[in-house]
């Protein structure tokens, strides 16, 4: 009996269905196709199947530069491969759970699986050649450029805050607020204020502002609300 082939762009599909079914099991929001990622996933799932090698920097190159290069401007990526053998054949959506299952039993494939913060995904499936069908699967995950998380540090105290974040300090004057930007959340560290030395931190989150004012011993406190953007 002739080997079962699989259409791969079923199995791409089908990838994506699998891996959205799973993150809304773990209360997470689904992710959308992105052409660039898929361009990206197609052309390494290429890349390995025809060289026979099986690893992320098989090209040379990292997962990233890859993703740019198919013009995905990016703030966060990931990469799941998967290699599936059977002498047998797959059918597509088989194929597809094979390699969904197995990157939910690994905690490394698991982990790029659940990042909360993707929102893009692409996916490619090519073919190896040999004697036994074997077909190589490149996961991508990405965050767009174009959502950089965004806060606000207020000072409404009479004194200058320090604070550290992003592996930068800052020195924030009297009645000024500073906006931050960036690809990845990070922690806050208000470490001085006038003077004195702080031990205060906070989990940066998108879309905040963490507004600095005076208590009533004197010292500081922060108060924690949402943006007020300008329509």
């Amino acid at each position: 009996m002739p080997a079962v082939i699989p259409e791969t762009p079923v199995v791409e599909a089908a990838i994506i269905e699998l891996t959205n079914t799973f993150r809304g099991r773990q209360k997470l929001g689904a992710l959308t196709a992105n052409p660039e990622l898929r361009a990206a996933a197609r052309a390494y799932a290429a890349y390995l199947a025809k060289s026979g090698q099986f690893s992320h920097t098989a090209d040379g190159r990292a997962v990233g530069d890859r993703i740019t290069s198919a013009g995905y401007e990016w703030c966060q990526v990931g990469e799941n491969l998967a290699m599936n053998l059977s002498s047998a054949g797959f059918e597509s959506r088989a194929l597809a759970q094979k390699s969904v299952e197995g990157w939910i039993n690994s905690p490394p494939h698991r982990a790029n699986l659940v990042a909360p913060d993707m929102t893009e995904i692409g996916v490619g499936v090519a073919r190896a050649p040999g004697k036994d069908p074997k077909f190589i699967s490149v996961q991508l995950f990405g965050r767009p450029q174009s959502l950089q998380y965004e806060f606000q540090i207020s000072n409404t105290t009479r004194n200058t805050i320090g604070y550290a974040f992003g592996g930068e300090t800052h020195d924030l004057q009297p009645s000024h607020s500073m906006t931050h930007s960036a690809c990845n959340p990070g922690e806050i560290s208000f470490d001085t204020f006038g003077g004195r030395r702080l031990s205060m931190r906070y989990q940066a989150l998108d879309g905040l502002v963490y507004m600095l004012k005076p208590d009533s011993a004197n010292g500081l406190k922060i108060e924690i609300a949402p943006i007020e953007r300008v329509r």
